[in-house]
Order: structure tokens, then sequence, then C-alpha cells
């Protein structure tokens, strides 16, 4: 005689497609692979490591062409094969080529930056810890279910405190960790509650089956679900440095190591608007009156408080130019995350995430690039204060025209035809969905960033005081400046390809 149990065994049985998750499972086995090699490479064979990470991320965002035909499922139920917790469609793509390819440009800044170091940093733990975190970040897109949301959430946080606090007797960088795992330890519990309520609500985890099931909840748990859409969405407003949730941004920015500040500026914020579009877009459609008010008021305040930071640095200041470009980002993160707040209210949601996307895309490649100027000029002057910039054309003219087009492709401005796409772009989806107040401050906001980016656009051109100093462009900055220089350019050059490419395919 069987029993119960057996059948509901039987109906958790999983299938997998090995091709579906390659991308984020080649980038944990070689970051395994690393971490062992360094038990017997040599150490003046260290590097091999480094090569070694960025192979392996290559290959992995190599694998992403394969999976472009159609959309793949695994780990799928099998007695409901629409029910799966990994999803390869063209939304995961998108985002995993975002972070794959953006931790392969962290990757190479890791190498000359690690070169640099002489011994401050463990380069072993280095790449794994990278590795891990890059795998962490490919699957959270992917992710169908709340569980391994989460799951894929701190498997990407995780090694990026260690990260950030990694370099040896760095009291700066150990504080910064600290600020950076205590605020991030609280958000997850936060929305480890919230998922926990949606969870007693709905019964389930998977995002579509809650989606279903959250519209159907007695009145006696409509407050429950509720505070569980709420909790849910604060630890994915961390990651984004959304406003109030801002806070470790600039310090954590200065005390890692410049290209991890790169990698949390980007892939940090990819994990978070992936994360936060499957919860309300995906999970929580019915409850738009609820999130959807959340993030119009969420974006606006990071705009403007991102902004204004920027504005207040001084030039002069110790590390002025990661500061500027930490608070810049959490202005970035407010215009990406208008659009989501106008699928609340569009009656074409997945315009307004491709929106989103599109602006993600953008932001990525050229912020990336200012990142990968900034470790140029800190490799000389190691205070990488924003008046060092002063007569870099002097010294380094195609360094200094590249950081002055990315520049200008954050404010939105020629020759950065990206960036005013993408803006003109997020503006739209608000006021086709009716946010005409959050369209007329994402306006202000705009002009108040144009402050700060001309006037450092312009300190490049500038006379420099005393004699220039010349900056050797090592092999891998110098790949990871071109590459972005050209990723930028010739998206300004055809900026439509963009959408064309984030038309998500979620719904």
């Amino acid at each position: 005689m069987s029993s119960p149990a057996q059948p509901l065994a039987a109906s958790l049985v999983q299938s997998v497609d090995w091709l579906a998750i390659a991308p984020p499972t080649i980038v944990a086995v070689v970051g395994l692979v690393v971490l062992v090699a360094d038990l017997f490479v040599a150490e003046h064979r260290k590097a091999l490591l480094g090569w070694t990470s960025v192979a392996g991320l290559a290959a992995a965002t190599a694998m992403l062409l394969p999976l472009l035909d159609g959309d793949r499922s695994t780990f799928c139920l099998t007695n409901d094969a629409a029910v799966c917790s990994y999803t390869a469609d063209r939304f995961t793509l998108v985002l995993q080529f975002l972070v794959l390819g953006g931790a392969l440009l962290a990757a190479l800044l890791s190498v000359t930056a690690l070169k640099d170091a002489r011994k401050e940093l463990p380069e072993g733990e280095y790449w794994f810890l990278l590795l891990s975190s890059a795998a962490g970040a490919a699957l959270l897109p992917a992710s169908r279910d709340l569980a391994t949301l989460i799951v894929a959430l701190e498997v990407a946080s995780l090694p990026a405190f260690a990260l950030v606090g990694l370099k040896y007797g760095d009291r700066k960088s150990s504080e910064a960790a600290l600020k950076f795992f205590l605020s991030s330890v609280t958000a997850t519990a936060v929305s480890l509650m919230g998922i926990s309520f949606v969870y007693a609500t709905t019964g389930t985890l998977y995002l579509t089956q809650v989606a279903d099931r959250i519209q159907n909840v007695d009145g006696q748990f409509h407050t429950l679900a509720q505070t569980g859409v709420v909790l849910t969405l604060v630890g994915f407003a961390f990651k984004t440095a959304a406003v109030p949730f801002h806070f470790w941004v600039p310090d954590t920015y200065v005390g890692a190591p410049l290209p991890i500040a790169a990698y949390l500026s980007v892939i940090g914020k990819a994990v978070g608007f992936s994360g936060l579009i499957l919860v309300t877009v995906v999970a929580l459609p019915s409850y738009a009156d609820v999130w959807g008010p959340a993030l119009a008021a969420l974006a606006a305040l990071t705009m403007t408080v991102g902004n204004t930071g920027a504005l207040r640095q001084q030039a002069t200041r110790a590390y002025s130019a990661v500061r500027l470009l930490a608070w810049s980002s959490v202005g970035q993160a407010g215009y990406l995350l208008v659009p989501i707040a106008a699928a609340a209210y569009s009656g074409d949601a997945e315009k307004s995430i491709g929106s989103t996307v599109a602006y993600a895309l953008m932001y990525g490649a050229v912020n990336l690039g200012a990142f990968a100027v900034a470790a140029l000029v800190g490799r000389t002057k190691v205070l990488n204060r924003v008046a060092d910039y002063r007569g870099l054309y002097a010294s380094s003219p195609l360094s200094a025209l590249l950081l002055a087009f990315f520049l200008l492709c954050l404010a939105g401005l020629p020759p950065g035809i990206i960036g005013l796409f993408a803006k003109v772009t997020v503006f739209s989806a608000a006021v086709d969905a009716g946010l005409g107040w959050l369209a007329v401050v994402m306006a202000v906001n705009v002009v108040i960033a144009l402050f700060y980016y001309l006037q450092w656009t312009a300190l490049l051109f500038r006379a420099p005081e005393g004699e220039p100093v010349k900056h050797r462009l090592p092999g891998p900055v110098t790949a990871a400046i071109a590459l972005t220089g050209v990723i930028g350019i010739a998206l300004s050059g055809a900026p439509q390809l963009v959408l064309r490419f984030t038309d998500t395919g979620l719904f």
C-alpha cells in the first residue's frame, strides 16, 4: 500500500535543462576551480587565477547565445510543467548579459588592481568571491520562486561584503564592509519576513502561483498580504540603493577596491532591479495599488537625494571622484525606478519594464567606463579627487575624451545619444502612465545633474597645474575602457537597438 507522501514526493521531482542553467553554473564551477588551484599555484604565477576567471566569465557570457532561440524553463513541477523555478526567457538573458558582461569588465580592472596592490589583496580568495557573487547575480533574474530569489540575492551579496573588506590592515575598508554587511542583513531579514507573510496567505512560493492566489485571499488576511508585499520590497530596494536604504553607498564605494565599487554600482543594481521587477510585476500585479505609489515615492526621493548629494561633493576632498560616482549612482537608481512604478499604472507593463532594462544597459556600460578611467587615474593619484582630473586631456587624450563621453551619457547630453535616448524612454514611460508629477521631478533632477557632470567634464580639458602626469595604460584597463567606449558609441549611433534587445517577454 503506497503512502500519500509518495505522490507528493513524485510531484516534486524536477527536470534539469543543463543548457538553460549553463551561464551561472560555469561561473560557479570556475570559482571553485580557482579556489582549489590557489592552493597549488606558486606565488609568482597567481596572475593565472585572474586570467582563468576572466576566461570563465567570457565563456559564461558566450553561453547566452544558444539560449536566444526561445524560452527555456527547468526545475519544473512534474504535475504542472508551467510552474518552474528557473526560466531563461528574454528578460533573463538581457539581465544575465548585463551581469556577466559587467562582471567581466570588473574582472579586467581587477587584474591590474591586484598587481598594483602588492599582496595587500589575497588573489585566490578575491577571485573566488568575485565569481561566487557573479554566479548568484546571474541566477537571480532567472529565478521564478521566492525561495530561489532570496538565495540568489544572498549568494550575490555575501561574497560582496568580504570583497569590500578584503584589504589587509585597511581600516577604511573594514568599516565600509561592516556598514554594508549590517545594513544589508537587516534589509534581508525584513524581506524574509515579508516573504513568509506572502507564503502564509498564498501557500506557495512560485511567482505565477502567488500572482493567481493572492487575488483571492480571505478578507481577514488582506492586511497580512499587504504588509508582506511592502516588507518583501525592502530587501530589493536596499540592493538598488533606493533612499532611505542608500546610506551605505558612498562609504562602501570609497572603502572597497575600485573594481569592486564598479561591480557594486552596476551588478548590485542589476540584482536589485531584476528582483524588484519579478516580485512586483510578475508575482504581485494585483497589489499594484500598494507597490506602485511606494515605488513612485521612492523614485522621486532617490533621484533627488542622489543628485543633491553628488552636487555637494568638493573637488579637492579625498576620494571625491569615487564619492561623486557613488552619489550619482544613487540618483541613477531613482531614474531606473520610474518605469517600474509606471508599470503599476500603465496598460502596457511590459513596455514600462523594457524602459528600465534599456536604461540599465546604458547605465551599466557607461558607468563601468567611468569607473575604468577612475581606476586608471587612481594608479598615480591615490586620493582620486575630482581635482586630480584637471588637464587629463594633456596627459591621456583618449582616456579624457572617453570619460567626457561617459559623463555626457550619464547626463543625457549629445554626443552621448544613448543616455539622452534612455532618459527620454524613462520620461515617456512616466507620462504614458499618468505620472506627470514624477516626470516633472525627473526633469528637475536631470537639470541638477547637468551641473556636476558638466563641471567634471570641463575640468578634463583645462590647463593642468604643473607638469601633466603621464598615465601608463595597462592592457586589462585599456581593454575595459575600450570595450565600454565601443559599446557606448555603437549604441549612440543606433539607440533603437536597445529597445529591440530589451523586449522582455515577461508576459
